[in-house]
């Protein structure tokens, strides 16, 4: 059994900071107390700092003296009750990493623990070996006033804040910005975390939520990731005011490790089952592609499948909004107590037309076959469609699939190969060719993903700035820009570039930098999700050169070229990345996703990629992701 090691910080008493002072926190500590005793028994080694105990360096002395005692197998709890602030980032370097201006920190008894040094702190345990998980029930937005007799839990910055240079760490620890640890926050960044008062007794609403989801044993089986959205939904039943964070959100990293435990044996799903404040919820939406559709007994076109501890069900949409999706169980009664993970199942987007073409006696049938049950339930999937007789096969996709004796070609509308040939000598190698098929039909959704109805107009601008060069302007209607190897004496040197976006609007909005391949993968390791103050600039990496060059194994040698397209996405409030993601196409693994069925869970089953993510954010205004808008600039990096 694994050695749980905890350390909770409950302040109430901010009086030498000439703030308001709490009620709930001292409370929320010895609730979580209570309840981990009772969970862990003699597996717990626990440490408690309270009000002025809680000092920046006993805290931080206390994560890496004692949090960091965990090893490979043990967790590692930071829970974190009390006010939060935020102060201007205001050396030029600074902006690199805080895009909004500002840095949050943590309200401590003698002054602020900045964020990046929290995480930098919580990843150094990761490094030994444990799973660190930290909560915090604080906010970083502004106003510390009362709402209905709740207390916001925000500080403002004392005029006697320390110096800049004092607010971040000069060392971090690992690559920057690729959190180990895992975040529960309790609200987003542009909301109250707010405490009040049941029964006689103060508690945060976060703490007071995690805890009931916590407490009923749905924690024991489940990831951080299903624990916060349970909780996120006893918040929002509270109040709509608060709505509760998680990071990073890479589908298959640390968030998806049980709250406390060891790592889980099965992937997880991309997205998850819960009850909300309108009723039974999945939290994918309009924003990441989902559109009314036609199917029958769908209002939406759209099922998800869900798993549960001893059985599921399908749900079905009911409404599409924006970052969610209203679902009605079909046969079944959910737990309202528990979240589970979901997979889409069907979805009424438009599908890659498919046309089968023979060269001689090609093996077209097994093709056919494979088509009619690669979807749900044995049927065809719904990402791949056949024309009908007489059909114009026209639409944003279209593919042709050249079978010849022993194998199958994959080619473009324009008759060039998308793939290497692959075999096609019986039913499992059939099996691999749609499941192909339907990869190249997710990866184009996501790439031609747009919001027609988008009122943002262009507000960020993508600039690609070759490394000791002038700025690139795409060169024509394709939006193009060409990046080409330097000859040197000891060979060729790939292109090194910044990547920035710059916010031209007058208001402070959420973005993310995708960039898709020509090995159709698609991820966020740029700029996987911040938000950026008006007027100013978001740097991919951190800053940090990016270099554009062949893939492993593609020799540089004149030429060659490899495109590269990189999809902004901008929104009004922060949305969920994991939809985005998508592994590269992978033949020696077609088959095995062909055996699971191709199209099960609808547009995406995602394996992790490398992510580089903050902690935390600015303070914004506006919640949920709003209004948002796409734009795709192409990238062709060339050896002349």
């Amino acid at each position: 059994m694994n050695t749980v090691y905890a350390l909770l910080v409950g302040i109430d008493d901010y009086a030498a900071h000439h703030g308001r002072s709490l009620r709930g926190c001292l409370n929320d500590v010895a609730a979580v107390e209570d309840w981990l005793r009772g969970r862990v028994g003699d597996r717990l080694r626990l440490r408690v700092l309270r009000d002025g105990e809680a000092t920046a360096s006993a805290i931080a002395d206390g994560i890496t003296r004692h949090l960091g005692r965990s090893r490979a197998g043990d967790s590692a709890l930071f829970w974190f009750s009390g006010h939060g602030t935020r102060f201007p980032a205001e050396r030029p370097e600074d902006a690199r990493r805080e895009p909004t201006g500002w840095y949050q920190a943590l309200a401590c008894a003698d002054g602020p623990l900045v964020d990046r040094r929290l995480g930098a702190l919580l990843d150094s345990v990761a490094a030994g070996g444990g799973h660190p998980v930290a909560v915090l029930d604080c906010c970083y937005s502004g106003g510390g006033t009362r709402e209905g007799g709740r207390v916001a839990r925000f500080l403002p910055p004392a005029s006697d804040r320390p110096p800049a240079r004092d607010l971040v760490p000069t060392t971090e620890q690992g690559t920057p910005g690729r959190p180990r640890h895992v975040l529960l926050a309790a609200s987003r960044l542009d909301q109250l975390a707010l405490e009040d008062t049941v029964g006689g007794r103060t508690h945060g609403l976060f703490t007071r939520a995690l805890l009931g989801v916590l407490g009923s044993g749905a924690d024991r089986n489940a990831s951080c990731r299903e624990v916060l959205a349970a909780a996120h939904a006893r918040v929002r039943i509270a109040t709509e005011a608060q709505h509760p964070v998680l990071h990073p959100l890479e589908p298959g990293g640390p968030a998806d490790r049980p709250f406390l435990g060891p790592a889980p044996a099965e992937p997880p799903a991309p997205h998850l089952l819960r009850s909300g404040r309108d009723g039974w919820e999945v939290d994918c939406g309009a924003v990441h592609g989902l559109r009314p559709g036609a199917l029958p007994g769908t209002p939406a076109g759209i099922e998800f499948t869900a798993a549960g501890p001893s059985r599921g069900g399908t749900v079905r949409a009911a409404e599409i909004r924006r970052d969610h999706t209203l679902v009605l169980p079909d046969g079944w009664s959910p737990d309202p107590e528990r979240t589970y993970p979901v997979t889409l199942s069907a979805l009424e987007l438009p599908p890659a037309t498919v046309t089968l073409e023979a060269a001689g006696p090609g093996p077209t049938g097994l093709l056919e076959e494979a088509l009619r049950t690669a979807g749900p339930g044995g049927g065809p999937s719904p990402l791949l469609r056949r024309p009908t007789p007489g059909e114009r096969t026209a639409g944003p996709l279209r593919l042709r699939v050249l079978a010849t004796a022993g194998r199958a070609e994959i080619l473009g509308r324009d008759g060039g190969a998308l793939v290497a040939p692959l075999p096609l000598r019986g039913p499992a190698d059939a099996r691999r060719v749609v499941s192909c098929l339907t990869h190249l039909a997710r990866w184009h959704q996501i790439r031609e993903l747009e919001n027609p109805t988008a009122l943002l107009g262009s507000p960020v601008r993508v600039d690609v700035v070759p490394e000791g060069g002038e700025e690139p302007r795409p060169g024509d209607g394709a939006r193009e820009l060409v990046c080409a190897y330097t000859r040197t004496p000891t060979g060729w040197r790939a292109p090194r570039v910044s990547i920035r976006l710059h916010n031209r609007s007058r208001r402070t909005l959420w973005c993310a930098l995708l960039n898709l391949t020509d090995s159709y993968r698609s991820h966020s390791v740029l700029f996987p999700g911040d938000f950026i103050g008006p007027g100013r600039t978001g740097h991919a990496l951190d800053g940090d050169p990016v270099q554009l060059s062949l893939p492993p194994g593609r020799r540089p040698e004149p030429g060659a070229a490899v495109r590269d397209w990189l999809k902004l996405i901008v929104a009004e409030g922060e949305l969920n990345t994991v939809p985005f993601h998508l592994d590269a196409w992978d033949p020696s693994t077609g088959a095995h996703r062909a055996a699971q069925g191709p199209g099960a869970d609808g547009v995406l089953r995602l394996t992790p990629p490398r992510r580089a993510e903050r902690d935390l954010g600015p303070a914004t205004g506006g919640a949920g992701p709003g209004d948002w808008t796409t734009y795709t600039l192409s990238l062709r990096t060339v050896v002349p």
